[in-house]
């Protein structure tokens, strides 16, 4: 938490007061925006790799803050920690809205010689939306929702040893049906 303190404002009243400005006159959210633009847009661009995507979901991420603005509650850590909450959210929702499942299959792709983005895109989300629902479940959950294999075992009942052997299972008809 230091790390975010640093990098913010030198006085965390300073902030606060601003915060409260803001809740009392939205035209005041500049000033925080300002603030806090550049790490937000940082976090998304090394996490999407797509400078228009991560614009898209900075411009999404501060939208959602001046919406939710007047329920914010100061608790002593740095704005940005909100921001940055938000920010996982909004990529979290992104990822799962684009069947996202890319970083698994990418050299398979590019050894077939899917070269072109989009194309790259739409035959991942294909092939994963035809795997039978719970290796799909599984990989959605693993990659996309970066959930551990005791979690997922949780929610499904099963054992880690079951859910690692369908992710397994998923893997490999990935790769089948990417040749």
């Amino acid at each position: 938490m230091k790390a975010l303190e640093d990098k913010n404002l030198g006085n965390p009243n300073d902030e606060r007061l601003q915060v409260e400005a803001a809740q009392q006159d939205p035209a005041r959210f500049g000033e925080l925006y300002e603030n806090n633009f550049e790490r937000v847009y940082a976090y998304l661009a090394r996490r999407t790799r797509d400078r228009d995507e991560a614009q898209d979901l900075t411009s999404e991420v501060f939208h959602q803050a001046l919406a939710g603005l007047p329920r914010y509650e100061w608790r002593g850590l740095p704005f940005i920690a909100w921001l940055l909450g938000i920010a996982a959210n909004v990529l979290a929702d992104r990822w799962q809205r684009a069947g996202r499942v890319q970083e698994v299959v990418t050299d398979v792709l590019e050894q077939v010689g899917v070269e072109d983005d989009v194309e790259r895109r739409a035959m991942l989300y294909q092939i994963v939306d035809s795997l039978p629902a719970d290796q799909r479940q599984v990989i959605l959950w693993r990659f996309v929702g970066q959930k551990s294999l005791r979690e997922m075992a949780a929610e499904l009942g099963r054992s880690e040893g079951a859910i690692k052997q369908l992710q397994l299972r998923a893997l490999q008809n990935l790769r089948e049906r990417i040749s």
